[in-house]
């Protein structure tokens, strides 16, 4: 670092923004380098009207002094080199923005999920490469699913990130509306080719089919998703995929495959539709969903990278973690040409023992029938703290499945890291939650699930409704609900 005295002409420079001549006998600290300077000129650098440094041309004794066009020159000289600066810095910010909001949109630590074991890594690139676009995520559903998703923003730098954030939260709203996989990759297809307009307004340029005019793909967010749901009760995995790279499954005694999906085009491009793959799994299966920077780069080609990730999925049975280690150890991970994201997810499907499912008549007996199998089968369980709670909000959903459902009723319990009850009906009207008035007889048993749940919702199935509530296992520190304090609120 340089310091200047106040009244010297270096520091006159960098305060007026005008360049200085500095005589010869200032231009140097040591008296020998200044006895053999001419002059110097100090020549101030200035971009979008700030002072970014200074830049000193000098002459030794014997040259020419200064002329106007030497000093226009070195004008030039400084202001180029301080065009150059403020770019590098401006870039140096973008790219720590980009960088921030990219991992802060990722899951923090590895997520936990019902029936499944997870882990996952993202690996940035160098410090010479742009923030991309990659993402992953695990998601909760009700009934003790679990979706699991990774994407890829086209492009790079804060613009690529702001669009991965968007993409990702409108992934975990429709992932909570419980729509299917394909209906969610439509649903951002839209919301991807919306990102780029004024006001996120769709084009209304599509031709034939709903196709894209080239003139508009540079307005198009493009991206590519796959996004698989595994449900742990029935085992069965359902996939829909976005353009991009397929999933590779590992069965226990089987070599790693790609799984066969359709690959469907990359969101933003619209005008397809997306289809879905089912598939029914072994408990300990492995699924491994990633981005491209893990199995490609310039120094071999893409089928090169895929067969050595499925070589190096060649021993499925150890811990996940060491498993996610061997992978990235065993790829060319350090190429630094774009980031990297794994995620791995290892199929435990949930005991027979932890699942309680009866099919009910529709019926009014039907009500004390199901508190009776609630009640017997958390006994079973040794949740006799919530024996009390679940009867009561089983009765109310039971209740209500009569007088607004169809056909029979099916109640279901789930026990995991938490209790789920579902109650399914034939009906395709959602319930809605509604104040009710202190002279009105009923309207409060939505509140009352409410109030004694964790967390409760309904969704739609192919022939009807879902209705669930969630609560938490009883401990020390978090103690059963109380029924009577709830119902006295209402009041």
């Amino acid at each position: 670092m340089h310091r200047y005295a106040f009244h010297s002409p270096c520091a006159q420079a960098l305060r007026t923004a005008h360049v200085q001549v500095v005589p010869g006998r200032e231009a140097e600290d040591g008296p020998e380098l200044g006895a053999v300077v001419q002059s110097t000129l100090a020549v101030p650098m200035v971009a979008r009207d700030t002072v970014l440094g200074l830049a000193q041309f000098s002459r030794t004794k014997g040259s020419e002094p200064f002329g106007e066009r030497d000093t226009a020159l070195a004008v030039e000289l400084a202001a180029r080199a301080a065009v150059c600066i403020d770019n590098a810095r401006l870039y140096r910010r973008e790219h720590e923005r980009a960088l921030i909001l990219q991992r802060s949109l990722l899951p923090p630590g590895d997520p936990e999920a019902a029936g499944v074991e997870i882990a996952c890594r993202y690996l940035p690139g160098n410090a010479a490469t742009e923030v991309g676009g990659d993402w992953f995520d695990v998601i909760e559903l009700p009934g003790h699913r679990t979706a699991l998703v990774v994407g890829d923003v086209m492009g790079r730098g804060l613009r690529a990130a702001v669009a991965m954030g968007e993409l990702r939260t409108a992934v975990r709203t429709l992932a909570m509306l419980d729509l299917e996989p394909a209906e969610v990759l439509s649903a951002l297809d839209e919301i991807a080719h919306g990102l780029g307009r004024p006001g996120g307004k769709q084009s209304a340029s599509r031709g034939v089919r709903g196709s894209v005019r080239p003139a508009d793909l540079s307005e198009v967010y493009l991206a590519t998703c796959v996004y698989a749901v595994y449900d742990p009760v029935t085992r069965r995995c359902t996939v829909a995929n976005a353009g991009h790279l397929p999933p590779v499954l590992v069965e226990a005694g089987e070599p790693a495959m790609l799984l066969e999906v359709p690959p469907g085009m990359p969101l933003g491009v619209g005008g397809e539709p997306f289809e879905e793959t089912e598939i029914e799994l072994p408990d300990g299966a492995l699924l491994a969903l990633y981005t491209d920077g893990l199995v490609e780069s310039r120094d071999h080609p893409l089928d090169e990278g895929l067969q050595a990730f499925r070589e190096a999925l060649s021993d499925p049975e150890s811990p996940l973690e060491d498993v996610c280690d061997h992978v990235l150890g065993a790829l060319d991970t350090h190429h630094g040409e774009d980031d990297i994201a794994l995620l791995m997810a290892r199929l435990r499907g949930l005991k027979p023992g932890c699942v309680g499912d009866w099919t009910l008549p529709p019926e009014p007996r039907s009500v004390a029938r199901a508190r009776e199998l609630a009640r017997d089968q958390l006994e079973s369980w040794g949740l006799t703290d919530l024996v009390d709670t679940s009867e009561l909000l089983v009765s109310e959903l039971v209740t209500n499945a009569l007088r607004y459902g169809e056909g029979e009723i099916r109640l279901r319990l789930l026990l995991d890291r938490t209790l789920v009850c579902e109650v399914w009906d034939g009906g395709h009207v959602q319930p809605r939650r509604r104040r009710a008035r202190d002279t009105d007889e009923g309207g409060r048993g939505l509140q009352l699930v409410g109030l004694l749940s964790a967390a409760w919702g309904s969704r739609r199935t192919p022939h009807g409704k879902t209705v669930w509530f969630e609560l938490a296992l009883p401990d020390e520190d978090s103690p059963a609900p109380d029924a009577v304090e709830a119902l006295l609120s209402l009041y």
